[in-house]
C-alpha cells in the first residue's frame, strides 16, 4: 500500500472495513478484531495509527514483535485458525502495520471461548441472536433455513390429499402402493426432520402453515401515489396458505392493481398487462425461493403508481451482487425448497429467472441492502 493511499484511508476515518490501532500488546484482543472481519466480510488493522489520525511512531522492533502477536492470536486465539497477511508501511513519523483479514470462508469463528465476534459499524460486539448465529452457520453451507424443523407441525397438519396428488405426479406411482411408512417418506424427500415438517414440508404441503409460520407470509399494499401512507391505500391483502397459493394470489393481486393496455389487439380483446405476465412470474417466485427463512419477517409487494416493488427478507448470499445474477449467476440459499420448486411453481432454476425477466422487460432495478438485510426489486410503470 502507497503512503497516499493510508493517507487517504485515515482521512475518512474508521469503518466496518477499516480499523486503527496506536499499538497493540493485548493478543486476545486482537484475535477478537479478526475474528469480527472474518464473520464481517473482511477488512484491515492499521496498527500505528491513532484514534485522531495521527501516527504513533513505533519502529522496527515493534514490528517483529506485532508479527509474532498476529500469528500466535490468528492461530491459537481463532476457530477455526486464520492467515491474515500483513505488510509494514514506512511514514516519515514511524512504521504502520497492515494487515488484511480476509472475509472467512469457514463462519462463523469464534475465540477460544466460544465466543462468536461480529462487526458493528466500526466497532466489534459478540453475536447473540440466534438468527445471526444461524445465518452465519448459513453463509458456511452448514444449514439451511428452509430444512430447519417446524416445532408442533406434524403429519396431522399436512394437506394429505394435496400431497398425494403431488407424489404420483412427480413419481408416477400412487401414495397408497408405497411399502414404508409416509413418515419415513417425508423424511426421505427431506420434508420432515425430528419428527417435524420442517419449513420446507410446512410451506409446500402443510393445510395451514401461518398456523406456525405466522410471519411468513406476503405482505401486498397498492398505494395511489407514488409513497407509503399509512392510512390511505386502494387494495391491501395479508396473502397467506402454500406456496403455490401464494404465488397465485401474489401474482393476481398486482395484476388487479395495474393498467392493461390495448397495444396491437383489437378493441374487444382483454388488454395486457403494463408489466408483462412472465416479469411477474419469475420475480415473485424468485422472492419466495431464495428469500432468508432465518429471518422472522414477510415478503412485501407495494403496487405504487409509478413502480412495483418486491421486498424479501435477506441480502444476496455470500459474495453474489447485483452484477452476478443479472448475469444468471445464482448461489441456491434454500436446496430443499428449489427442488421441489420446479414441480409446483413456474420456476425453471439455473439462474435463469433474472436475465428473462431483464430480457423481456428492462424497467428493472435490484439494490441488495446489506445493512438493512433486504433484497429489493423495482419494476417501473
Amino acid at each position: 500500500m502507497e503512503i497516499a493511499e493510508l493517507l487517504e484511508i485515515i482521512g475518512r476515518d474508521e469503518d466496518s472495513s477499516h480499523q486503527f490501532k496506536a499499538n497493540v500488546t493485548n493478543e486476545t484482543s486482537l484475535a477478537q478484531e479478526i475474528i469480527a472481519f472474518s464473520n464481517s466480510g473482511g477488512g484491515s488493522i492499521f496498527i500505528g495509527v491513532s484514534n485522531d489520525g495521527t501516527f504513533s511512531g513505533l519502529g522496527r522492533e515493534d514490528m517483529g514483535r506485532l508479527n509474532q502477536l498476529v500469528s500466535n492470536a490468528a492461530s491459537h486465539q481463532v476457530r477455526p485458525p486464520v492467515n491474515p497477511h500483513t505488510e509494514n508501511i514506512s511514514t516519515d513519523d514511524g512504521l504502520v502495520m497492515h494487515i488484511v483479514v480476509p472475509n472467512g470462508i469457514s463462519k462463523p469463528y469464534m475465540d477460544k471461548n466460544g465466543v462468536i465476534w461480529v462487526k458493528s459499524g466500526a466497532d466489534k460486539r459478540k453475536a447473540t441472536s440466534r438468527e445471526e448465529v444461524q445465518r452465519l452457520y448459513q453463509t458456511a453451507g452448514l444449514i439451511h433455513g428452509d430444512e430447519v424443523p417446524v416445532t408442533g407441525m406434524t403429519i396431522s397438519d399436512l394437506d394429505l390429499d394435496y400431497f398425494k396428488e403431488f407424489f404420483e405426479r412427480s413419481f408416477g406411482e400412487s401414495l397408497e402402493k408405497q411399502d414404508i411408512a409416509l413418515k419415513d417418506i417425508l423424511h426421505n424427500m427431506n420434508l420432515m426432520k425430528d419428527n417435524f415438517l420442517n419449513i420446507s414440508g410446512t410451506l409446500l404441503f402443510a393445510k395451514n402453515p401461518i398456523f406456525k409460520l405466522p410471519v411468513f407470509i406476503v405482505k401486498a399494499i397498492a398505494f395511489p401515489g407514488t409513497e407509503i401512507h399509512e392510512t390511505e391505500y386502494l387494495d391491501s391483502r395479508d396473502i397467506s396458505g402454500k406456496m403455490a397459493d401464494v404465488y397465485h394470489q401474489s401474482k393476481s393481486f398486482v395484476l388487479g392493481n395495474i393498467h392493461h393496455v390495448q397495444a396491437d389487439q383489437d378493441v374487444n380483446a382483454p388488454g395486457k398487462p403494463e408489466i408483462p405476465d412472465i416479469v411477474l412470474e419469475e420475480l415473485i417466485v424468485n422472492a419466495l425461493i431464495h428469500r432468508d427463512y432465518f429471518v422472522s419477517a414477510s415478503i412485501r409487494i407495494f403496487v405504487f403508481s409509478d413502480r412495483v416493488e418486491i421486498i424479501s427478507p435477506g441480502h444476496l448470499p455470500n459474495n453474489l451482487t447485483v452484477e452476478n445474477i443479472k448475469r444468471g449467476n445464482s448461489n441456491i440459499r434454500n436446496p430443499i425448497l428449489t427442488s421441489f420448486a420446479t414441480k409446483i411453481l413456474p420456476y425453471r432454476g439455473l439462474g435463469s429467472g433474472i436475465t428473462r425477466a431483464l430480457k423481456a422487460y428492462s424497467n428493472i432495478q435490484f439494490q441488495d441492502d446489506r445493512d438493512g438485510n433486504l433484497f429489493r426489486v423495482i419494476i417501473g410503470r
